[in-house]
């Protein structure tokens, strides 16, 4: 698990959408400090990592390219296609 993968699409979608992360925290977790913990060096378990992977998967905007060094994820959508 790379807890910078999580960080950086974080960042460039909040960036993008206007949005703070304390909110897609909360989407995702539960709770608005998922990404704050990361950054402090503390963790995640694999099943709120995987969750918040897909979530970005099948959330990101149409017209932001996903960061090339990170795997994306197929979406449900996309396994049906």
């Amino acid at each position: 698990m790379e807890y910078s993968h999580l960080i950086t699409l974080v960042e460039r979608y909040c960036a993008h959408v206007g949005r703070r992360e304390a909110t897609i925290s909360n989407q995702i977790a539960g709770h608005a400090r998922l990404f704050l913990r990361l950054r402090e060096g503390f963790g995640c378990t694999v099943a709120t990592f995987k969750k918040a992977l897909a979530w970005f998967a099948a959330n990101w905007p149409e017209d932001l390219a996903w960061p090339s060094d990170i795997p994306r994820p197929s979406t449900k959508k996309e396994d049906a296609a």
